[in-house]
This record gives C-alpha cells, sequence and structure tokens, in this order.
C-alpha cells in the first residue's frame, strides 16, 4: 500500500508491512554499528551506554480552536509528578443543558513512539469529536523503552480515573462538569491503544470506576502478541509476565469481565495483526462475557491506514462506523456477527 498524502501536515511515515503503527521505512544507519546493543526494534535503536534513538522526530501541535467545525481543545497536566498529560476535545455547543457522550482516547505507536499532541492524532480525534457531537479526552501517556511497562498502562489509567473524577460534576475541569454525559463512555484506541483500551476495560469490570458507566470499548486494528515484534514487548517489559502476560494475550477471565456492554473491533486484510484481532473477537464470543461483539474488516487497506491517509474511502468508512458506535442506542446483551 503506498496511500497518497492528504492534506496538511502529514501525521508520521510508516511502513505498512509492520505492526503497532507508524514507523519510518528505512531506519538510518548509526554512526558507529559497534556501539548498538538492539539494532533490530521497529521504533528505535538501543545504544550499549543505554541510548536510545527513535527513527522518527517526536512532532507536536498545540491546542487549538477549529473555526470549520467548532471544536476546542485544551491540554490539562492531570500529574505533576510523573508528568502525564491529557488533551480536551469539546465540540460546539448547541444546547448547554445537554450533556453529550464521553470518548476516553488511546493512542498507539507500539507503546514507544506518538503522542496525544502529534498532529494525525490530534486532527483524528478532533473529527471524531465533530462527527460524533462528544467530549474526548487523549491521553498522552508515559513511552518505552524509557519507561518501561507497565508505565503506559498505569499512565492511562490514572488519566481515566481522573475523567471519573468529574462524575458528580465537582471535577477540576469545567468542560467535563458541564458537559460529559458520564452515563455513555466509550474507550477507543489503535494498534497499541487498542491494546491499552482492553486493559482498560478489564479494570473497569474487576475493580469498577464509580460514576462511570462504560458502555462501548472500540478496537482499531489491535496489537495482542504473535508477531517479530513481540522481542520489542520482550525488552520494553523486562520484569513482568512475557509473552504469556495478560495484557498482551488477554486471559479468558479477564474477557469475561470486560466492564462494558459493546465491543466494536476493526482488523485490516493486508495487516499481518488482522489474525490476533480475529482471534481476540472468537475468544471474546466463547468468554461468557455478555455483552456485544463485532468485528469489521477493512479490505485491501494495512494498518491503520485511516491515520495515514484520513481522506480516502475506506477511513471515511471507518469514522462513519465509529460514529454510529458512539451514538448507538443502549443495546441489550448478546453476540452481534
Amino acid at each position: 500500500m503506498n496511500p497518497s498524502r492528504p492534506p496538511g501536515p502529514r501525521p508520521f511515515s510508516m511502513n505498512p508491512t509492520r505492526p503497532h503503527g507508524p514507523r519510518p521505512p528505512f531506519p538510518p544507519e548509526p554512526t558507529k554499528p559497534e556501539d548498538v546493543a538492539h539494532q533490530f526494534f521497529p521504533f528505535f535503536r538501543v545504544y550499549k551506554d543505554g541510548r536510545i534513538e527513535r527513527f522518527m522526530p517526536s512532532e507536536t501541535v498545540p491546542p487549538s480552536d477549529d473555526p470549520h467545525t467548532g471544536v476546542r481543545s485544551k491540554d490539562v497536566q492531570i500529574s505533576s509528578e510523573i508528568g502525564v498529560s491529557v488533551r480536551i476535545f469539546m465540540p460546539k455547543i448547541h444546547d448547554p443543558t445537554r450533556k453529550i457522550p464521553l470518548l476516553f482516547y488511546i493512542h498507539g505507536g507500539g507503546f514507544s513512539i506518538g503522542s496525544a499532541f502529534a498532529p494525525g492524532y490530534h486532527n483524528y480525534v478532533s473529527s471524531l469529536v465533530a462527527e460524533a457531537n462528544v467530549i474526548a479526552v487523549s491521553v498522552d501517556y508515559r513511552l518505552a523503552p524509557e519507561h518501561p511497562i507497565p508505565a503506559c498502562y498505569e499512565d492511562s489509567w490514572e488519566a481515566f480515573q481522573w475523567v471519573a473524577s468529574h462524575a458528580n460534576g465537582d471535577g477540576p475541569e469545567p468542560w467535563l462538569n458541564n458537559h460529559a454525559d458520564f452515563g455513555r463512555v466509550f474507550v477507543a484506541g489503535d494498534s497499541a491503544g487498542a491494546n491499552i483500551s482492553h486493559t482498560m476495560a478489564v479494570r473497569v469490570g474487576s475493580i469498577g470506576l464509580p460514576g462511570v458507566k462504560l458502555v462501548g470499548v472500540a478496537l482499531v486494528h489491535p496489537y495482542f502478541g504473535g508477531t517479530d515484534d513481540d522481542k520489542m514487548w520482550l525488552f520494553m517489559c523486562p520484569t513482568h509476565g512475557g509473552l504469556e502476560d495478560p495484557k498482551l494475550k488477554p486471559a479468558a477471565g479477564d474477557l469475561a469481565r470486560l466492564g462494558c456492554e459493546r465491543v466494536l473491533i476493526f482488523v485490516a486484510e493486508e495487516d499481518h495483526l488482522r489474525e490476533r484481532g480475529t482471534c481476540y473477537y472468537e475468544e471474546l464470543k466463547k468468554s461468557g462475557w455478555q455483552g456485544t461483539v463485532e468485528i469489521e474488516e477493512n479490505k485491501g487497506e494495512n494498518h491503520v491506514f485511516h491515520l495515514l491517509n484520513p481522506t480516502c474511502e475506506n477511513a471515511a468508512a471507518l469514522m462513519k462506523r465509529l460514529v454510529s458506535f458512539f451514538n448507538q442506542e443502549q443495546v441489550i446483551g448478546g453476540v452481534a456477527d
């Protein structure tokens, strides 16, 4: 796949034959190859002195007000101790007395690159907010390997708990207090962010999140192991359960206790993560979970194509399906194929 570049800043470069999300087509050659300890990870190189060299620049954009859609955004630091921040997006409010659904978004990038503040993610979440008429909170978690896994999971959970602190209307952020409907909350993410989204739903089902009703979780081209890049996972997550870690390989018991009513999974036909996403769907159906799960395949497409080429026809269809998922009326438990 070689999609044409969409208008405006390119969100990131990517070799679509690899999992997790964006990566450069050819990593630059190291100045001194003899100093390299780990060369063949998809997104970064590790030197013997501990230095990490990422293969892509860390591009970010500030929050802004979009004059075309009316979507406004702002950044909030929720933890000064570890530096976790979120970007909040609010659509144009037509009726201030009517509260609207809340979307908690988790970006991808192999747990090691990307940001809620990157141009591609800023633009995509802003578009979701405009199309679906939801408030979105996009978390900027700490990246591996400098912050080994599970830091990204803990940061995301801390941010989700911060969001939940507004459920009674007395949290620190007025946009959430005044406009978010905590009876209609969704979590979504792509690639590694979809993986983290699964764990957020497991935690809600296991220990709860007071004041929040998690209606649905959307997993776009999720990463659940089973590829050559599992070597990178083992490097980034050195002290946990290896390739059997339930965050990487979801356990049946965790699937059965997902704390949401609906799950929507997207897989891409040309993505070699497709099989693992389909397996997640099949295992969820067999787990005894009482919710509704659906899966959709993006024909002829590769990993996170909707971020690389957000104006293409299939990306528009994926966006439309997400919007429908966020605005769908509550359903009774069951399985939809």
